[in-house]
């Protein structure tokens, strides 16, 4: 390949808000060992980009987020097998980054084959980070049993619209979800919910074996006064930005509880393996149309927009960007 071949990245120059993500040309990057070269079509938009984009997640800068994207083989690494030049895949490129661009480089672990599934290249960008998070941490992490009562916090969001969906699918009994506004309840009913309350009625929601908690601050704490005795708590976010809220040991043992923590880049760095077979599972059932994502999309020049509307708490789905869709 050229080494001095370039495209087009949104990039962050510096720390700060939306505004410093920069569309500039950068260096088109290529397979090592093990990896593959893809072609991105869509880049999905998430919280983590935000992350990196304030500081609070510390990268090199300048820096080219986007955690998964979908589009075709480009390029194979050295050991690669099972794949083809040009065919379509799902792939989660959250170890390294760099999906908000026009190619992007991956383990060939984290790549998911799409052209045995009926899935859109649009539809299948919304799928590597929140929906194998969803059977990730309640599988995984939780483990989850038959009949067991599932609460998850902003349900209406890109990753609590597919807990409750992936809750259903692992056999869940009672599954209820919370949200920060009576105008997000409706929309989140949708995605697989018994019932969808507000947070401030937390206290009135009654007992459960699992919780997941991205929220953070007052919520954690509420949260694990939901959990019943042997309840499995998953914390994986702080969207409410609040500060950290301390949990006591002591009281774990006491009431026979635990609490777990979830990272899907920590976990893909880790198991790149299982995180695959994860995201293979999520792709083989929105193929099947047991999960259902909300997508809406905009160009690769609106990232920025994207974090804005990410930041505010009004998205309910998922925000796609086009970057190459032919």
């Amino acid at each position: 390949m050229n080494n001095n071949a370039q495209m087009k990245a949104v990039n962050i120059p510096e720390f700060g808000p939306a505004e410093v993500l920069r569309l500039d040309t950068v260096a088109i990057p290529e397979p090592g060992p093990g990896q593959v070269a893809i072609d991105v079509a869509y880049a999905g938009a998430n919280f983590a980009e935000v992350l990196y984009r304030q500081g609070v997640v510390d990268v090199p800068l300048p820096f080219v987020p986007g955690i998964e994207v979908s589009g075709r083989i480009r390029a194979l690494g050295a050991d690669v097998t099972g794949f083809a030049i040009g065919q379509p895949v799902a792939a989660l490129t959250i170890v390294e980054s760099g999906g908000y661009a026009e190619v992007v480089v991956t383990s060939a672990d984290l790549v998911a084959p799409l052209d045995e599934h009926d899935l859109s290249l649009e539809f299948a960008a919304a799928l590597p980070s929140n929906s194998t998070t969803a059977f990730l941490v309640l599988d995984r992490v939780a483990r989850i049993e038959p009949g067991d009562s599932v609460l998850v916090h902003a349900a209406a969001g890109g990753v609590g619209s597919q807990l409750g969906q992936a809750a259903r699918l692992l056999g869940a009994g009672r599954v209820v979800g919370t949200v920060g506004s009576p105008a997000k309840i409706d929309t989140a009913k949708a995605f697989g919910y018994d019932e969808v309350i507000l947070r401030d009625q937390l206290a009135d929601a009654g007992e459960f074996d699992i919780v997941v908690d991205m929220v953070g601050g007052p919520t954690r704490r509420a949260s694990l006064d939901r959990l019943a005795p042997m309840g499995r708590m998953v914390v994986m976010g702080n969207a409410s930005g609040a500060e950290d809220i301390g949990l006591s040991a002591n009281e774990l043992w006491f009431t026979n509880k635990t609490v777990s923590g979830f990272n899907l880049a920590a976990f893909s760095a880790a198991y790149p393996a299982e995180a695959g077979m994860a995201l293979r599972r999520a792709v083989t059932a929105a193929a099947r149309g047991d999960l259902l994502v909300r997508v809406e999309t905009l160009p690769l020049e609106q990232a920025g927009e994207a974090h804005r509307r990410i930041e505010s708490g009004s998205t309910t789905g998922k925000l796609v960007l086009e970057v190459a869709p032919a």
